[in-house]
């Protein structure tokens, strides 16, 4: 009963099997149906990486959320379809950040059931930039309007690459099971620390088949395969009725943060304009 409803949710119709077909669908119709977004963190509420807080938030009440919620609740999904899922912790640009970053990201590895079946890398929760899964080996792919790249770079680690006209990033992870009591750690810290980014920054994603959109504070950004276009907010209405339409429902309170969203941005553009040495 509760599968039917995610089903509903994200508008899946087909097959049900547990097969890299089927999962590569389910990947799609996730990662084009639930925006990647930060704004209960904005509004100082507190979240968990337990499944059932994604559920409701996500398939009852219609919203959208970050890593630890999208792929917590997609992973669920998956289990309850019979697929072999590992819960995998990532680290978010740790080529900059070093140990940092452990634990900023929860990914997924999935296998069909069987012995000897591939593993495949199936993020819902990374803004959204992957709409079909890889297998664990090192590759190139096109996703629209991302280029993909999965490379094994040191010791345990593997690092999935993303780059499009927005610009570029990265997470590796090691292949083996999270540290839960670890995730729900980073969860916390990353939802309170004030130098966080998701404390800092409203962020609110959608993907579309071939584009992905991007609310990041007051700028609006769209990315299409042949460039990006951007444009500025300019009241608290404007806030309100874009995060509606991204999410694809109203939000009580978003315009109350245009305040917040207009101080951030104020700092950026500062920081923009002061000669290097002063940043460092």
């Amino acid at each position: 009963m509760k599968l039917g409803r995610y089903f509903s949710r994200i508008g899946y119709r087909g097959d049900t099997r547990p097969t890299v077909s089927t999962l590569a669908s389910l990947l799609r119709r996730h990662a084009c149906s639930v925006p990647f977004e930060n704004i209960d963190v904005q509004m100082g509420r507190s979240l968990t990486i337990d499944v059932e807080d994604a559920f409701e938030k996500i398939v009852e009440r219609g919203r959208g959320g970050w890593c630890y919620e999208q792929n917590g609740l997609f992973g669920w999904a998956l289990s309850e379809m019979g697929f072999d899922v590992m819960r995998v912790a990532g680290a978010v640009r740790r080529d900059e950040r070093g140990d940092a970053a452990l634990n900023n990201h929860l990914c997924l590895l999935v296998r069909e059931p069987g012995a000897g079946k591939p593993a495949y890398l199936a993020d819902a929760g990374f803004g959204g930039s992957m709409t079909a899964p890889i297998e664990l080996t090192e590759s190139g792919h096109t996703q629209p309007p991302y280029r993909i790249g999965l490379r094994f770079v040191e010791e345990r680690y593997w690092r999935l690459s993303e780059e499009s006209a927005d610009g570029k990033s990265n997470y590796e992870f090691v292949v083996k099971p999270a540290d839960e009591a670890a995730l729900a750690a980073k969860s916390e810290q990353l939802q309170n620390d004030p130098q966080s980014g998701f404390v800092q920054t409203l962020v609110v994603q959608k993907r579309l088949p071939d584009a992905h959109v991007c609310l990041r504070g007051r700028v609006l950004a769209t990315t299409t395969a042949t460039g990006k276009q951007s444009a500025l907010l300019e009241s608290a209405e404007d806030l309100a009725a874009t995060v509606s339409e991204l999410c694809g429902l109203e939000i009580p309170g978003v315009a109350e943060l245009w305040p917040k969203v207009m101080a951030r941005h104020e700092q950026w553009s500062l920081q923009l304009e002061l000669p290097h040495e002063a940043l460092s």
